[in-house]
């Protein structure tokens, strides 16, 4: 019996090794095949963005037409095209003739800019000698077209699924959130649903700040540009509310083009462009984000940008971009999930408070 007894507790210590070893392995082919599909991960996260954008949106139709979820949908968007179709039929041969204005200027200033300072700039290629373009420049020009053609016709493909999955997403939200839900284990189910209900909130929240800074940064940009008398000021402005969307880095991107135009402008241009985007900046930071702080999710700055370049060197340029708004969720399921809930700690979650209030 002894024998028997020792010889059945081995093999059952051998059954739950090997089942360990399973297990780990599985979670391996997991994350393995996750990485495999990380940009149609961050293609979803892109429509859940955008989704949470249509439904706060489509919320006064709700509340103040008594309008069903579709047909608010459906309102929103029908608006949404034709305002943009407006915009297009108002300034858009204005923004493209200022965009194609803006790029044919631009290589004369960074040019301008090298020969001041005798820097090189990479990417910047010579000619050779007696004016002649050998063939391998004209191959190297190629690719680099063929690469650009064939970057921004996978961004549009990507921007028409995300906002496809969009619609989809904002019409019945909660038959997706309880499809995550059923991939958990029940004992799990209500933490797992309050979570996601907060970080959707603070989602909302954050957007809605963010879109107003944007814009009031744009506007400020493309009038201090027009003033100080630099060209293509629309566009200018357009290009630093948008660029306004990745937090702190964007806030310099988006006046490089500006002071490159300036400097080949001459005299004390650089001097007022670059004492312009200061001003905006601090009237940003000091003014505009504590007047919507109430209704954003206050996040550290430091993780902002550890966020923004770890999130970056994974996924690129798409990461960079989405990289605040899923620092955003990251936050808020971490202060949720285990600050609060597991270890037990006080803490402020952002999208449950608001909703709480």
């Amino acid at each position: 019996m002894d024998r028997g007894s020792s010889w059945q507790t081995a093999r059952q210590g051998e059954v739950a090794f090997l089942r360990r070893v399973l297990i780990v392995a599985a979670v391996v082919i997991l994350l393995l095949l996750l990485w495999q599909v990380r940009m149609a991960l961050l293609i979803a996260f892109a429509g859940v963005v955008v989704a949470v954008l249509l439904l706060a949106a489509a919320r006064p139709a709700e509340r103040y037409l008594g309008l069903s979820r579709s047909w608010s949908l459906l309102l929103v968007g029908v608006l949404l095209a034709l305002g943009l179709g407006l915009a297009g039929m108002l300034v858009g041969n204005e923004v493209m003739a200022q965009f194609s204005q803006l790029l044919e200027r631009l290589p004369a200033a960074v040019s301008a800019f090298e020969d001041r300072f005798r820097v090189e700039l990479p990417g910047v290629e010579e000619t050779v000698a007696s004016g002649a373009v050998d063939t391998s420049m004209l191959g190297t020009l190629a690719g680099h077209a063929a690469t650009l053609g064939s970057l921004a016709i996978g961004a549009g493909t990507a921007l028409v699924v995300a906002v496809v999955g969009a619609f989809f997403l904002a019409v019945n939200p909660g038959m997706y959130r309880r499809g995550i839900l059923k991939l958990l284990p029940r004992a799990q189910h209500s933490r797992a649903d309050e979570a996601m209900v907060a970080s959707g909130n603070a989602l909302r929240l954050w957007i809605g700040a963010q879109l107003v800074s944007m814009t009031i940064v744009g506007g400020l940009a493309g009038l201090g540009t027009w003033w100080l008398g630099l060209p293509s000021p629309l566009a200018l402005g357009l290009f630093a509310g948008l660029m306004n969307f990745v937090p702190l880095i964007g806030a310099f991107a988006g006046a490089v083009p500006a002071l490159f135009l300036a400097l080949a402008e001459g005299g004390n241009a650089v001097l007022w462009t670059g004492l312009l985007f200061i001003a905006i900046q601090q009237l940003e930071s000091n003014m505009i984000l504590p007047l919507v702080e109430k209704h954003m999710v206050s996040m550290p700055p430091a993780l902002l940008l550890f966020s923004v370049v770890g999130v970056g060197l994974l996924f690129g340029v798409p990461g960079v971009i989405l990289a605040a708004p899923l620092t955003v969720v990251a936050y808020v399921l971490v202060k949720k999930l285990y600050v609060s809930e597991t270890l037990g700690q006080p803490t402020e979650v952002p999208g449950e408070v608001k909703d709480a209030e």
